[in-house]
């Protein structure tokens, strides 16, 4: 998916394990088929998963971003009712594999992609909840911390126009410039509040019609109370997406900007994935086709 992307086998993991984490090297070591796009991610057994960064960056550097996500996926997992991973052990470099690695506990469950929810008013009202809890959070004086979605929509004015010219033979591109001239004046007036910051089907477990976990739960921090309103436009059709505005009280402006979120999200995703991870670009399709239907 990426010109940069690092190789990781079942081999390196297991080697990793065994020579790391001996007390696990007796588990079977499966990959798990994944639309993601950060981590390469390994079962462990029944009950624990590793996760690899598929990226290179400098090792320290990793290090500090997976501590970080470990103490914000242990913070998340306090806070929902709805299963979430929590941070069990931090890996080092070792067996060709250059970075730190993770490994989590493993969370049952069939991932919104491949079990479409998007019909079910009980999963949107399940989604609903589980935002709700996070809102109710303490940011203990944290604010946005300026990286990524979920700050100030003009912020990405630059990458938008990156994707506007990338798109233009994939997309009719005028009509999104426009709706984007529109998003990108929306007004914020709501203070941060937690947010998981990624709520897209490849991160959203369902059992049934309801939502039975919630992955990637690392990005859980102070962001735009609109942020995981994203989920309502790439998780949701009209009618349960009525319900979760509905069970979130949300008014016309917060709405409005977790379209705004999801736009700008999805304007990536066509364009960077359509070779590498068609289901990845087809989501961001979709998720733009729902957005400028509800535009007209």
């Amino acid at each position: 998916m990426h010109d940069d992307q690092l190789d990781v086998t079942t081999d390196i993991v297991a080697t990793l394990i065994r020579d790391q984490f001996p007390q696990w090297s007796g588990k079977a070591i499966h990959p798990v088929s994944s639309t993601g796009t950060v981590n390469a991610i390994f079962r462990i057994g029944n009950d624990l998963s590793a996760r690899l960064p598929l990226r290179p960056p400098d090792a320290a550097e990793a290090s500090a971003v997976l501590e970080r996500e470990a103490r914000a996926s242990a913070e998340l997992a306090q806070v929902s009712r709805f299963p979430a991973p929590e941070p069990v052990a931090l890996g080092k470099p070792g067996a060709g594999y250059p970075m730190p690695w993770s490994i989590q506990t493993w969370i049952p469950g069939t991932v919104a992609f491949d079990a479409d929810p998007s019909g079910s008013e009980a999963f949107a009202d399940d989604l609903g909840a589980f935002i709700a809890a996070l809102r109710k959070a303490e940011t203990r004086g944290r604010r946005f911390c300026g990286e990524g979605r979920g700050g100030v929509l003009t912020d990405h004015d630059d990458w938008m126009a990156k994707c506007f010219v990338e798109s233009e033979a994939l997309l009719d591109v005028a009509p999104l410039r426009r709706a984007w001239n529109h998003f990108r004046e929306l007004p914020r007036t709501g203070a941060d509040v937690m947010s998981h910051g990624d709520l897209i089907p490849g991160n959203v477990l369902v059992a049934g019609d309801r939502l039975a976990g919630v992955l990637d739960t690392g990005g859980f921090g102070p962001a735009d109370p609109a942020l995981d309103l994203v989920s309502a436009w790439h998780l949701l059709r009209r009618g349960p997406r009525d319900v979760l505005r509905r069970t979130l009280g949300c008014d016309d402006l917060e709405w409005e900007r977790g379209k705004a979120w999801a736009f700008q999200q999805a304007m990536g995703l066509v364009w960077y994935y359509v070779d590498s991870n068609p289901a990845m670009s087809g989501l961001g399709r979709r998720t733009l086709d729902r957005v400028v239907e509800s535009l007209e």
